[in-house]
């Protein structure tokens, strides 16, 4: 819908190269991932692997601490259902991002595009694998998912995927240490609401609100990527129980 306004935009720096390039990207896929007839698949594949992720982080997902964290990152930037609105809205504003927000802000976006654009890329292609198997994702297993993912080729992707998630929520944690963000958001939502931005809004102050409440968000990350590099060398070697880990990961 906004693609025109991202083509006519003039940016200058590096990260808002990066940025646009992302973000006209990931409108174009998602233009073909609407259009799909694997829809669906692609959804259900992205709450399989969401709940997957609460059961090997069990622990980490019910701890106090942490627990509305990474609900605000498997359902808003993981499994984004419904954020269509959303994506829309950034595409709509980015001529006043590159304008008015700081550099390392606009890498710190294009990191979450990336991240958005590549789960979401996998995810269509392990739909499309499922489909040429006849297999059926509302009964995904995870024997079938795991073979899926072996079948994929898509290594250097997933280790990708594993960076932006460390990269960009180290960097989020710096941003909401910042007090004067949470006066912004708050300032700022009536205004996002009457210009129809109130999706957008909601999205940012609900990650903002998420990341204040945690406590060693650096510990978090680190126990969440080392656990996903060895259920990732797990699911590579066949392992028959790939993602039960040691208590100590």
């Amino acid at each position: 819908m906004y693609r025109e306004r991202l083509v006519a935009t003039e940016v200058q720096s590096e990260n808002a190269h990066r940025l646009k390039h992302l973000l006209l990207e990931y409108h174009d896929f998602r233009q073909l991932k609407a259009a799909s007839p694997l829809l669906d698949d692609t959804r259900r594949i992205a709450d399989w692997q969401a709940e997957r992720l609460k059961t090997t982080h069990q622990d980490l997902y019910r701890h106090p601490g942490y627990h509305t964290g990474l609900e605000f990152l498997l359902t808003d930037l993981y499994a984004p259902a419904g954020m269509t609105r959303r994506d829309d809205n950034i595409d709509r504003v980015f001529p006043k991002m590159v304008k008015w927000l700081p550099d390392h802000l606009l890498a710190t976006f294009a990191g979450l595009v990336e991240l958005n654009l590549l789960t979401q890329s996998l995810d269509l292609e392990l739909a499309e694998w499922f489909d040429r198997q006849g297999m059926d994702t509302g009964s995904i297993t995870p024997a079938s998912w795991c073979e899926g993912y072996r079948a994929s080729g898509q290594l250097p992707a997933r280790h990708r995927q594993l960076e932006l998630v460390s990269d960009t929520g180290q960097q989020l944690d710096r941003y909401v240490r910042n007090r004067t963000l949470g006066w912004l958001l708050s300032m700022t939502r009536g205004p996002a609401e009457m210009a129809e931005l109130g999706d957008l809004h909601s999205f940012l102050h609900r990650g903002y609100s998420a990341f204040r409440k945690m406590d060693k968000v650096d510990l978090l990350i680190e126990r969440l990527i080392s656990r996903e590099r060895q259920v990732m060398e797990n699911i590579l070697k066949g392992h028959p129980e790939p993602f039960t880990l040691p208590g100590d990961l």
